[in-house]
């Protein structure tokens, strides 16, 4: 149960885009193939492309996949890398809660039980209520990524920087013989 709730997002994110994808197939082939239109798809596959990209920006959160520039990083030492991207993250959580707390507002005490979506008819609370979660869920990351590197020692990086300087490794290394 933990390791499902520790990839949430990845799993979420993969269903959103396999039914999205599929239901805009379907879309193209009815309207290519049969000549029919069905609105609702088109709809609904833009409201779970929304959920899918705040859910992901809660998932390279997670695996530090957010773009940064570190290049100066190189000319510093460990701990001042470390106060640097510390002092990044807090600015970065302070957002998170001052949106969270926005767009919790705004779902829950503004948005009036009226505004529904044009074709299928539901609450767009139901739609905007990503806002709160994925925020929510981005900030716990921050703080976990930040509470296993600073204080666990282990470095969560972003996956593709792993592997280039992995590449740039053994090019040195081949270089060298």
């Amino acid at each position: 149960m933990r390791n499902f709730l520790n990839h949430i997002e990845s799993y979420v994110c993969r269903v959103l885009l396999a039914t999205f994808v599929c239901l805009l197939f379907a879309q193209i082939v009815s309207r290519e193939v049969f000549g029919i239109s069905f609105s609702w798809i088109e709809e609904l596959s833009t409201y779970m492309f929304v959920w899918f990209v705040y859910l992901g920006a809660s998932y390279a959160a997670k695996m530090g996949a957010h773009n940064r520039v570190t290049f100066q990083f190189k000319f510093l030492s460990k701990r001042a890398v470390n106060i640097i991207e510390g002092i990044a993250d807090l600015f970065w959580i302070f957002f998170n809660v001052y949106f969270l707390y926005l767009a919790f507002d705004f779902v829950f005490n503004k948005m009036n039980k009226f505004w529904k979506s044009q074709t299928l008819g539901i609450e767009m609370k139901y739609i905007y209520v990503i806002l709160p979660i994925a925020f929510a869920l981005m900030t716990f990351r921050v703080i976990q990524v930040n509470y296993l590197r600073l204080v666990k020692g282990i470095d969560v990086r972003d996956p593709e920087q792993v592997d280039l300087e992995e590449i740039e490794h053994e090019l040195e290394e081949h270089k060298g013989h």
